[in-house]
């Protein structure tokens, strides 16, 4: 029994020793963190809020680009709904001329002549307004298609022209300043497919020679 009672004691010693070494480890890193805390000076401080100053004013910078940019594209780009809807006009017209065009009672008649006359005129002015906005038409006939300003509808054989030249205009496309409003409709050419035929009697005139 007092082998056991010893034991104890000892134990219980060694336990005390360990608690007060883990307290002074405990103390001695406390007063470390205290020490690096201590250690940031005034400067330190100052250039910490020197740098939160610089990005604040940075991202107050590129908000205002923003807000520049947004405003200029919509003082520039802003009518673009108005004009999109007004290129209606243009279209109508241009409808209602063919019509009259293709209409075998009115074919060289006086009054169409003068009607298309007038058509023209309401035409030209309605080019020359949207110009002044600067919507202007794309020239697109006889040029090679441009993906970023013409929409091919259809395919032409045309033997006279590179292929992939735009021999026909469906519909008239429109930029509004550098931008594309619209774009043109097209027919482009391709080369005629050879027959068959033809080449099948070629083969055998070869052949006969």
């Amino acid at each position: 029994m007092e082998k056991e009672q010893e034991q104890n004691e000892n134990f219980s010693d060694a336990d005390k020793e360990n608690n007060e070494i883990k307290n002074v480890n405990e103390i001695k890193s406390d007063a470390e963190n205290k020490d690096e805390k201590k250690e940031e000076t005034p400067e330190d401080k100052i250039k910490e809020l020197e740098d939160k100053l610089a990005r604040t004013f940075a991202e107050m910078e590129n908000q205002r680009r923003r807000f520049e940019k947004e405003k200029d594209d919509a003082f520039e780009y802003g009518g673009t709904s108005f004009a999109k809807e007004a290129l209606k006009l243009i279209d109508n017209l241009e409808r209602s001329k063919q019509i009259l065009e293709n209409d075998e009672k009115l074919k060289n008649t006086d009054a169409l002549k003068k009607t298309l006359e007038h058509f023209d005129i309401i035409y030209k002015d309605l080019i020359s307004i949207f110009s002044k906005n600067n919507i202007r038409p794309i020239q697109c006939l006889d040029k090679k298609l441009d993906p970023n300003l013409h929409q091919a509808m259809i395919e032409i054989e045309d033997d006279q022209k590179e292929p992939g030249t735009i021999v026909q205009e469906i519909q008239k496309g429109f930029t509004i300043k550098d931008r594309l409003l619209r774009p043109s409709l097209v027919g482009v050419s391709k080369n005629t497919p050879i027959k068959e035929e033809e080449s099948s009697e070629n083969t055998e005139n070869t052949q006969d020679k």
